[in-house]
């Protein structure tokens, strides 16, 4: 099955689709009206790549610190295909890989499980 990696938290809205040998990723301006869009910007990535959700076994979505909108949008999103879709979801920090070097977002699972970041657990961190 597939990871699905997104991350408003920073100066773009990046979305990454992990699939057994191949990343596939865009992004787009971190903007309110993407904000509003997220589900359907999901939507088309992932109908550009030839799957939907229903391939998608975990999603990643980035915690903070960051844009206060961007992460708040991103976690509801989040949140709300897990509902609907029963899909597992991991909210990372960046901060949390602090000892780790070189970091790619295609890492992010397998950081994630070494440390042993807790699924369906959302603990923000905005900045002030």
């Amino acid at each position: 099955m597939s990871k699905l990696i997104i991350d408003a938290a920073k100066d773009k809205i990046f979305l990454m689709i992990i699939l057994k040998d191949t990343n596939y990723n865009i992004s787009y301006e971190n903007s309110r009206i993407n904000y509003e869009k997220l589900t359907l910007l999901i939507s088309e990535f992932l109908n550009s790549k030839n799957t939907d959700l229903r391939n998608i076994s975990e999603i990643y979505v980035n915690r903070g610190p960051g844009s206060f909108a961007g992460i708040r949008n991103s976690l509801s999103v989040t949140k709300a295909i897990h509902l609907v879709n029963k899909i597992d979801y991991f909210c990372f920090s960046f901060d949390d890989f602090n000892e780790e070097k070189d970091i790619k977002y295609e890492h992010i699972p397998k950081l994630c499980e070494k440390l042993g970041v807790k699924k369906n657990l959302i603990n923000p961190i905005y900045m002030s």
